[in-house]
């Protein structure tokens, strides 16, 4: 066991380390990171168990950050650890920097998640904890790893961490464990001033053990731990009662702790002086990028051990695979991150049905023949049809995780997170589900998983104004513009950020399911009709001809010597082709588009989207959302006939006809614009 003097030592170079990355940046938060840095130690010198040489290894611990704001005591750490360099760490906040002002999920240097929205961070780990029990119940014991998160006054506060904390204390998430640091100061005052609940009444009050100590006594941080380690019903919060900028001092000497200026600027703006700091904390002023030989000891010793600890766990590993070929197969597949096998145009569909429905009936065979697919739903599975996959499995439930179905509760947002989380966790395939006007409260985790490219699946039913009686608190218009933009959108690695499917039938939907089981590298959004949907017409076998799905858009039907290129998504593509109908029999030619993804189509080659679309022929689109979902591909040549205020509360048909979605507007309005 490490000497106190030791911990206390390692954890004045992360504080030293923090502090002069804040202030050689110009820019970035010291104060928590000072704090925080007798936990971080403790963590990362005698628990959190992980594999050097194999960053990736299913088997490991996972520290998930909530507060990104303190990325320099993470960055600090992982650098004791051996993870970053000291060039690293001085180009902190820079262009290009592997240290970038908030974490960004690099797992090769040991950052298990992109953090900076508060509160997300920690929902992640409960998803993670989640999707760690479903494997154990799936391959055994040996998945046993245990997921830590840090959480801060600020990522308590956001609402997504009541949704956090309740599901995971319902669910009795045994293998999670929480760090609080409570300094009691945030960004912009102290947290008295906005918040005196009690916190550790509210976690116990979801099922929470919860244990408070001194957050910077490492004797007290390591006994916790070890507390927190053996519980064996419910997760633990640690409520460590911190110092804001530990050790920080001003240019005369004196205490310069506790400070709200400290939170989110270098300390010498902030009225403190780092020289005189580096000098408290035991430091040397002209040489702060260094690591104290003490400290280089005590960090190899633990890689020894980690040494050990893996191999311990491997040859557990190795012999559970002698014993479990088949499952240790499934196994490798699953944490590669392959898309499944199935065979998709064995997937019979109902005619003329709603899309929800046809996705129904997809998730019913993929609950069969996808052992590693978890699916949720914001107590909606009734309705946005995800009890086609209920029907084959069963919810979660404490100390059950032999089923594959998360009921969420009320919580889209909380859902969503929990789904990012099980992604990043891997070795699952997470989907979820609601109505697509409530994507509305998923926006902040949605934008966040497409940074991190991972590709959770967002199931949004309900998808336009024809959810009729509700009225327009539940019928979506600005949310297909809202999301299409991700598609806009490039990820770091220069392609889209997301792919957005919105089927215009029962096949078109199962080749939409097929595209996002096969994306596995960002997110992927279903947009589901709640109404019936007439199929689209065929000339030999409907499910093949929605393979051009693929494309993003495609020609449905022509006739030739066309006049006019009629385009739409959705249901309202079925609408068209009952225009075109009315539009031939007055000698009127047309061809008829159906664009699930404008995103997908505009990565196809030019000479392609020149053939669907041609630049010079007139175009007319249909769209349940604002014109602006189809302004890219209607062009200069055209009009479109869409929602431009919010809907009402009437019949799905009557709104039809009354907001003008109907084949008789079609043809309305393809006769005003070819005059």
């Amino acid at each position: 066991m490490t000497d106190i003097k030791t911990l206390n030592r390692a954890a004045d170079n992360i504080r030293i380390l923090a502090a002069s990355m804040v202030e050689k940046a110009k820019s970035g938060h010291p104060g928590g990171a000072m704090g925080g840095a007798d936990f971080i130690n403790i963590l990362y010198s005698e628990f959190l168990e992980y594999d050097p040489k194999n960053p990736r290894w299913e088997g490991r611990d996972r520290f998930f950050m909530d507060p990104g704001h303190m990325s320099p005591m993470l960055y600090s750490v992982l650098a004791l650890a051996g993870k970053y360099s000291m060039d690293d760490l001085k180009n902190f906040r820079q262009w290009g920097s592997v240290t970038p002002g908030h974490p960004e999920l690099d797992v090769e240097r040991g950052v298990e998640n992109t953090s900076g929205p508060l509160g997300q961070g920690h929902a992640y780990a409960v998803g993670a904890a989640i999707a760690a029990k479903f494997l154990k119940a799936r391959l055994g014991n040996f998945m046993n790893q245990t997921i830590y998160a840090f959480i801060s006054d600020g990522g308590i506060q956001e609402e997504v961490s009541q949704g956090a904390g309740r599901i995971a204390g319902h669910l009795g998430l045994d293998n999670l464990i929480m760090f609080y640091d409570s300094n009691g100061i945030q960004l912009s005052t102290q947290v008295k001033e906005v918040n005196q609940e009690n916190v550790a009444a509210k976690y116990e009050a979801w099922g929470w053990k919860v244990i408070t100590i001194k957050g910077n006594d490492p004797s007290e941080i390591r006994k916790a731990l070890h507390e927190a380690k053996a519980v064996n019903d419910r997760p633990t919060l640690i409520i460590g009662n911190t110092i804001m900028g530990k050790g920080a001092v001003d240019a005369n000497g004196q205490s310069f702790e506790n400070k709200v200026s400290t939170h989110g600027q270098p300390l010498g703006e902030a009225g403190g002086n780092l020289a005189k700091t580096i000098e408290n904390l035991g430091g040397d002023p002209n040489n702060p990028f260094i690591i104290f030989p003490e400290v280089q000891a005590l960090y190899a010793n633990r890689a020894k051990e980690l040494e050990e600890i893996v191999k311990n766990k491997k040859e557990i590993k190795e012999q559970w695979v002698k014993e479990n070929p088949e499952l240790a197969e499934k196994m490798e597949k699953w944490f590669s991150g392959a898309a499944p096998n199935i065979n998709w145009s064995e997937i019979t569909q109902k005619p003329n049905a709603a899309t929800r429905a046809a996705s129904s009936t997809v998730l019913e065979t993929l609950a069969k023949q996808v052992d590693n697919m978890i699916v949720s739903s914001a107590d909606l599975s009734n309705s946005d049809k995800t009890d086609g996959f209920l029907k084959h499995t069963r919810p979660f439930t404490k100390n059950d995780f032999s089923g594959a179905f998360l009921q969420a509760g009320v919580a889209e947002f909380t859902m969503a997170c929990l789904c990012v989380g099980m992604s990043l966790h891997g070795g699952v395939i997470p989907a979820c589900a609601t109505f697509f006007v409530f994507s509305d409260y998923m926006k902040p985790v949605v934008r966040v998983a497409a940074l991190m490219e991972q590709p959770v699946k967002f199931i949004w039913t309900h998808d336009a104004f024809r959810v009729g009686e509700d009225g327009p608190t539940h019928e979506p218009v600005e949310q297909e513009a809202q999301i299409r933009l991700m598609e806009k959108l490039q990820n770091h690695k220069g392609k889209n950020s997301m792919l957005v499917l919105r089927p215009a039938d029962v096949q078109e939907t199962t080749v939409s399911w097929k595209l996002a089981m096969e994306n596995t590298h960002t997110p992927t959004a279903l947009i589901l009709s709640r109404q019936n949907i007439k199929d689209l017409p065929t000339k030999q076998d409907r499910f093949n001809e929605s393979l051009q799905t693929s494309k993003g858009a495609y020609i449905v039907q022509e006739d030739e010597g066309y006049e006019i290129i009629l385009l739409a998504s959705g249901s309202e593509v079925s609408t068209l082709v009952e225009g075109a109908e009315l539009l031939k029999k007055d000698g009127i030619k047309t061809r008829v588009v159906s664009v699930p993804s404008e995103g997908l189509f505009r990565s196809q080659p030019k000479d392609y989207q020149e053939l669907v679309l041609p630049k010079n022929k007139k175009k007319f689109g249909l769209t349940a959302g604002l014109p602006v979902t189809l302004e890219g591909l209607v062009g200069e040549y055209g009009k479109i006939w869409g929602m431009n205020s919010f809907g009402y509360s009437a019949p799905a048909a009557v709104l039809d006809q009354k907001l003008g979605f109907t084949p008789e507007n079609v043809y309305k309005q393809v006769k005003e614009i070819l005059g």
